[in-house]
């Protein structure tokens, strides 16, 4: 679930920070840039985990900023297939669930086909539903701790785009299908999974 990775990257230290140690600066500097940060192909950056070397520190022409050469190791979340981990359910819709952990909240569990065969969807309380051989209905509840399968990733470049010139090729513009009200929240990083093994699932139902 956790990995290391090693990055290259040209850290700017600020004349406020001149107060810290050099190192200290340097690990703060490293954090604003990459905590909670999503890098593409690599994973959701944690933490810094340390610093292998530096570069004496080049003063930029007139803005004070101390520029550092810096080669360090960050800690990033990015599950592999097949892994088995637990979240909680934050949102169910007829197109599937949304899983989250303490840190992550964009893992996706289509439905149903990566649930349980006999799975529904109940638009009345929105929530999926699995009738077992017995006939007994188990839930999916909201906020429900389970566990699941990492099936595939998803990334998604959300680098600035050129903005679009409104009644260019027929879009944009206010009322337009290009328009600010048609955009959807977009992840840079999502996980899809499954549950629809033994053992998976809300961890209640499987509780001796």
């Amino acid at each position: 679930m956790f990995l290391t990775t090693t990055i290259s990257d040209l850290i700017q230290i600020k004349p406020e920070e001149f107060e810290k140690s050099s190192i200290q600066a340097i690990k703060d500097a490293i954090h604003v840039k990459y905590a909670n940060k999503v890098i593409q192909e690599v994973g959701l950056c944690i933490c810094l985990r340390d610093i292998l070397k530096s570069s004496e520190g080049l003063i930029g022409h007139g803005t004070g900023i101390v520029n550092v050469n810096v080669e360090f190791r960050l800690v990033v979340f990015r599950p592999f297939k097949g892994e088995i981990i637990e979240g909680k359910i934050s949102g169910s819709n007829p197109q599937g669930i949304n899983v989250q952990l303490d840190f992550f909240d964009d893992i996706f569990v289509p439905g149903p086909v990566n649930l349980f065969e006999g799975v529904k969807f109940n638009n009345a309380e929105s929530v999926w539903v699995w009738t077992t051989e017995t006939g007994d209905e188990l839930f999916f509840d909201m906020e429900e701790r389970v566990r699941l399968r990492v099936e595939a990733e998803v990334w998604t470049d959300l680098s600035p785009q050129a903005p679009l010139i409104a009644g260019a090729n027929g879009s944009g513009g206010e009322n337009g299908e290009g328009g600010e009200g048609s955009e959807e929240r977009r992840s840079p990083y999502c996980v899809v999974a499954s549950m629809q093994q033994a053992g998976l699932g809300p961890t209640l139902w499987w509780e001796e």
